[in-house]
C-alpha cells in the first residue's frame, strides 16, 4: 500500500502535540507501507509584512501553487490513499481537491476544532464556548477569537465558511478520524457528516521503563497557557500538604505561574522544558500526573504516556479527557476549574497507597489494550482499507 501522509508543522517555538503524532505515525506506518511524506513548516513563512499575512490568509482558504505541487507529487508517485494531519495554514483545502481530481481517497485526522471554530480551541475568555458550533461565526468576530486580533480572526472565519461553501468539509473528505466521541459529536453538530467518521485514539511507543511511583511528588507536563488549567493547579496546593508539584513545560504563563506558586507554597517547582526520556523518567517516579485542563481537549496524549509507565491520572471531567480518564481504573476525575475538589480528590488518591498500587495495574493494563502501537496500526490499516473500498465503490 502506498500511502501520502501530510502534515503542516506549526513553528518551532510553538510545537504542538499535533506535530510529535505526525511524526510517531509516520515512523510506524514505514514498517508496513510505502509513505509518501508531503510536508509544510510554517518556519518557512514570511509572515513580517503585511503584503505577506495577506498571501497567508489567501493561501490558508485556496493555495494555487500547493493543489500544482501536491498534483505532481501524486502522478509521480501514484498513492492508494491520502492522510492529512494539520492543514493549517498552507496547505488549505486545495490538497483534497488535488487528491480527488487524481483518483486517490482522503482520511483526515482531527486533532482540533478548527473546522468549526477560529481558535480552534472551543475556548473564550477562559471558559469553554460553543457559540459558533452552529455554524454562526458572528461572535467569533465580535470577541477576536483568534489571538485577539479582528484582523486575524475575519481570515480564519474566511476559511471555515469558504470551505464550508465550497464543501471541502463534506464531499473533499472520504473518512475523518476523531480522537474521541466527545470530540466527534461536537463536530457533527458543526456539520461533519456522521456516516464518515471513525473513532481512534492516538498512541504511545511502549517505553523501555515501568514506573515504581517511589518518588513523593505529583507532575504536571504541558504547555504554561490559559486552556491547560495550570492555575486551577497551583491553587490547589493551598489544600494540599507533605507532596510536591512538579511542573514541566513553558510557555506565556511561566513568569505569572510562578509569582502564584511563591504566594501559595513553598513546595511547588518548575523545571522547565525537558527531554522526552527525562518526561518518561519523572512519570515513572510520580504518584500521579494532573491535567487540570479548562478547555475542550480532544485527546490528551500526555495521559496515555502516563499510562504506558503505569502513572494513574487525575484529570479535568472535560470533553476526550473525560473518556481517556476511566475513574478508578486510570485514575480520577475532577469538577473543571474547581481547585478545592481537585485537592480533595488528590488527598483521598495519595491517603490510599494500596489503591495506587492497584490503579498503576489497570493503568498499565489499559494501555496494553488500547494505546500501543500494535493496536494503532491494527486500526489505521482498517480504516485505509475501509475508505478504498467506499471510495472505489462509489466510482463505479
Amino acid at each position: 500500500m502506498k500511502v501520502l501522509l501530510a502534515h503542516n508543522f506549526y513553528r518551532s517555538t510553538a510545537p504542538s502535540g499535533e506535530d510529535s503524532v505526525y511524526r510517531s505515525e509516520k515512523k510506524l506506518l514505514e514498517r508496513y507501507a510505502e509513505v509518501i511524506p508531503f510536508e509544510k513548516f510554517n518556519d518557512d513563512i514570511d509572515d513580517r509584512t503585511l503584503s505577506s499575512k495577506v498571501r497567508i490568509a489567501i493561501d490558508s482558504v485556496w493555495s494555487k501553487h500547493i493543489y500544482d505541487e501536491l498534483t505532481k507529487l501524486i502522478v509521480a508517485k501514484k498513492p492508494d490513499i491520502a492522510h492529512f494531519h494539520n492543514t493549517f495554514p498552507q496547505l488549505s483545502g486545495s490538497v483534497y481537491a488535488a487528491c480527488h481530481d487524481n483518483g486517490v481517497p482522503v482520511v483526515q485526522t482531527l486533532h482540533n476544532f478548527r473546522s468549526i471554530c477560529a481558535n480552534a480551541l472551543l475556548l473564550r475568555d477562559g471558559k469553554p464556548c460553543l457559540d459558533c458550533v452552529n455554524g454562526n461565526l458572528v461572535p467569533a468576530l465580535i470577541h477576536r477569537c483568534y489571538r485577539g486580533s479582528f484582523a486575524a480572526t475575519a481570515a480564519q472565519v474566511m476559511t471555515i465558511q469558504s470551505n464550508r461553501w465550497r464543501g471541502a468539509y463534506v464531499s473533499g473528505v472520504d473518512r475523518y478520524i476523531a480522537l474521541t466521541n466527545f470530540a466527534a459529536e461536537i463536530l457533527i453538530e458543526g456539520g461533519l457528516p456522521r456516516d464518515r467518521i471513525e473513532i481512534k485514539g492516538n498512541f504511545v511507543s511502549r517505553p523501555s521503563i515501568k514506573g515504581a511511583g517511589d518518588g513523593n511528588y505529583v507532575l504536571f507536563i504541558g504547555r504554561l497557557s490559559e486552556e491547560k488549567g495550570v492555575r486551577i493547579l497551583i491553587e490547589a496546593w493551598k489544600y494540599v500538604r507533605d507532596v510536591s508539584l512538579k511542573i514541566v513545560g513553558d510557555g506565556a504563563l511561566m513568569q505569572e505561574l510562578q509569582s502564584l506558586a511563591a504566594s501559595v507554597s513553598d513546595n511547588i517547582e518548575f523545571l522547565g522544558l525537558r527531554s522526552h526520556d527525562e518526561v518518561l523518567e519523572l512519570l515513572g517516579h510520580a504518584l500521579v500526573m494532573v491535567m487540570p485542563s479548562i478547555w475542550y481537549e480532544t485527546f490528551g496524549m500526555v495521559a496515555i504516556e502516563s499510562f504506558s509507565v503505569g502513572t494513574p491520572v487525575l484529570a479535568s471531567a472535560i470533553g476526550g479527557l473525560n473518556e481517556v480518564v476511566e475513574d478508578g481504573i486510570t485514575g480520577l476525575k475532577f469538577e473543571p476549574g474547581n481547585p478545592k475538589d481537585l485537592a480533595e480528590k488528590l488527598i483521598s488518591l495519595l491517603n490510599n497507597r494500596g489503591g495506587l498500587v492497584n490503579l498503576r495495574k489497570s493503568t498499565l493494563a489499559v494501555f496494553e489494550e488500547k494505546y500501543t502501537a500494535e493496536k494503532n496500526i491494527e486500526d489505521i490499516l482498517m480504516i485505509y482499507n475501509k475508505c478504498m473500498s467506499l471510495y472505489n465503490s462509489s466510482k463505479l
